[in-house]
């Protein structure tokens, strides 16, 4: 059975340990998401906010819609995050998942100098148009106040590795990452989103206004595949005041609550 590893200067994640207060490594793990909701389970005192379990070698991730989601090994990073969201208003918590997308954005762009870094609503992140990384928040069927927020990054996959021509990957554009910063900038900025949520007020507006201004799906033609099998295509206008995305459609407006975004080029 695996052990929590506390990230030291050997371990390669130093940074985000100092802001995770619990970062467990493991070698290979079907799914971290489902791995973090077991373990938070049987042990919540052990598992506070933040709590942290990450691998190189995830071999049954999942996406959304019930869309599996693998890499070969050590070509991505593959991370989730406990959240405790007691103090998150339960309207405001579909937020949480667009923040997520919008911490790892920022924390791509800083490993990205001069790309075009976007995000796709709701939370896939894009580099010059081509993703790099996928979100997919879960909440604990057994705690509603607790939710796992797992993300895919892909690092080290080569071109050739590319699941599908519209991914990309820093190996693929040919660029080193520190994929100890760029894990320690997205737990700071996913942090302190959520703390913001939770605040409200003028603080929680300005965080909108950058989720909306880093969603690249605004403004788009789209295809939103619906929970379902259902498809809805039209024009995206906007973010809903709970966070959906408001479509127009030929049939009138619609608000998207889940689905899975096409840009149409």
């Amino acid at each position: 059975m695996s052990t929590p590893t506390d990230a030291h200067p050997g371990s390669g994640y130093p940074r985000a340990a100092a802001v995770s207060p619990r970062l467990h490594i493991v070698e290979q793990v079907g799914s971290t998401n489902a791995k973090l909701l077991r373990d938070a389970f049987d042990d919540p005192d052990g598992h506070p906010h933040l709590s942290v379990v990450l691998t190189r070698d995830q071999t049954s991730g999942r996406g959304r819609l019930d869309r599996t989601w693998v890499a070969p090994a050590g070509s991505a990073l593959a991370v989730s995050v406990l959240l405790r969201v007691e103090a998150v208003p339960v309207n405001a918590r579909g937020w949480i998942p667009l923040a997520a997308g919008e911490a790892m954005a920022a924390a791509v762009r800083q490993q990205a100098p001069g790309a075009d870094v976007a995000v796709k609503w709701p939370n896939d992140v894009l580099v010059d148009g081509l993703k790099i990384s996928g979100i997919l928040a879960e909440v604990m069927p057994s705690n509603p106040h607790a939710v796992v927020v797992g993300v895919g990054v892909n690092t080290a996959m080569t071109a050739a590795q590319l699941p599908v021509p519209t991914a990309t990957s820093f190996a693929a554009r040919g660029e080193d990452v520190d994929e100890d910063r760029l894990l320690a900038d997205f737990l700071t900025g996913l942090r302190d989103g959520v703390a913001t949520i939770a605040l409200g007020g003028s603080g929680f507006a300005a965080l909108r206004e950058r989720i909306a201004d880093a969603c690249a799906t605004l403004g788009a033609e789209v295809v939103v595949s619906l929970p379902g099998g259902t498809s809805l295509t039209g024009r995206a206008l906007s973010l809903d005041p709970d966070g959906s995305l408001v479509v127009q459609s030929p049939e009138g407006e619609r608000r998207v609550a889940a689905g899975d975004v096409v840009h149409v080029r």
